[in-house]
């Protein structure tokens, strides 16, 4: 059975272990520095922080994975967008409907919002067809970023 909990500072070790494992996985694209991605989670873990959240994905006691949620507004819906911008389960857990479960529970818990989005890359083709069952369609955009220091 899946458990969904708010991530905490205690998490650290466990989350960051997942995350190790993510970013070097099919789902990323390139390497990210990990002081950045240390970062991210003690955001994450921090209930002050308006922009990003975590949540911690339990089997029993024992972590198995973790999801970050960020936020924006898209004035093409005229309100407010969840990001899925992590989703990372063990490959234990994988196949068990874990994720489709803890999309329902986010999705369930922001009724405010007008769209969720995520991404992922060509490689993830697991993903792309569990998203794609979740009624999630590809959008036509090519993104383009400047990272800042």
């Amino acid at each position: 059975m899946l458990t969904i909990r708010p991530m905490a500072p205690g998490d650290r070790d466990a989350v960051m272990a997942m995350v190790t494992d993510f970013y070097h996985s099919s789902a990323v694209e390139h390497q990210v520095d990990p002081a950045t991605l240390e970062r991210s989670f003690w955001d994450a873990a921090d209930p002050e922080q308006p922009l990003i959240e975590g949540l911690l994905l339990l089997e029993g006691d024992t972590p198995v994975g973790y999801c970050y949620l960020t936020w924006n507004y898209a004035s093409e819906i005229g309100g407010k967008v969840l990001i899925f911008d992590e989703l990372y389960f063990k490959d234990s857990c994988r196949g068990k409907g874990y994720g489709s479960q803890v999309f329902r529970q986010v999705m369930a818990a922001h009724p405010e919002c007008r769209r969720f989005r995520l991404e992922v890359t060509p490689a993830n083709q697991g993903a792309a067809r569990l998203y794609e069952r979740l009624g999630f369609r590809f959008l036509q955009y090519d993104q383009m970023v400047l990272d800042q220091e």
